[in-house]
């Protein structure tokens, strides 16, 4: 699909959306480009135990990109974070908090193109999604393989990872990979 010249993600475009989850609702913020739509990208935020949220500036980065280039960007808060119900649940609920997300995506912008990104804890709990879900691509920046036991992904995953990460040693990183 050729790239089309696209608006920057502005709060024009931001929806802020209630998702029915399997803990209560979830509150996740919505960019869509309009036609034509590239796919959908759920987007997930470092630990909450730590203060991550939707509003990483990795996530929030990660949506801006991921418009630009023709998605649909959600990003939700997990479980007990923000306006959504729930407690903390180590990665298992967060696992099935993205696949209630991402099934509200597929029924409302229809049968496009996964793509699933995540940050730290984020980027691990995409590891998990993404056994249960067909995803067209991953991107997982700074996954905390050292501190998550972190899945199985498909060979063209992208990865980002700092040489000089304080919480992941690269070379962690490179293990797992």
């Amino acid at each position: 699909m050729p790239v089309t010249e696209r608006r920057p993600m502005s709060p024009s475009t931001l929806e802020r959306v209630l998702v029915d989850g399997p803990a209560g609702a979830l509150e996740a913020d919505l960019n869509d480009p309009g036609e034509p739509r590239r796919g959908i990208a759920l987007i997930a935020h470092p630990n909450p135990v730590q203060g991550g949220t939707k509003d990483n500036k990795v996530v929030t980065t990660l949506a801006k990109t991921l418009f630009g280039l023709g998605y649909v960007a959600i990003r939700p808060n997990f479980r007990g974070v923000g306006a959504s119900a729930g407690a903390f649940d180590h990665g298992n609920g967060e696992t099935e908090d993205l696949l209630a997300v991402a099934r509200y995506a597929s029924a409302r912008f229809g049968t496009l193109p996964l793509l699933l990104a995540g940050f730290s804890f984020g980027a691990f709990v995409q590891t998990r999604v993404a056994q249960s879900l067909k995803a067209a691509r991953l991107v997982l920046v700074g996954p905390a393989v050292n501190r998550f036991p972190a899945a199985t992904v498909p060979p063209d995953t992208l990865v980002i990872h700092g040489e000089h990460d304080d919480v992941v040693p690269l070379a962690a990183v490179l293990d797992w990979a």
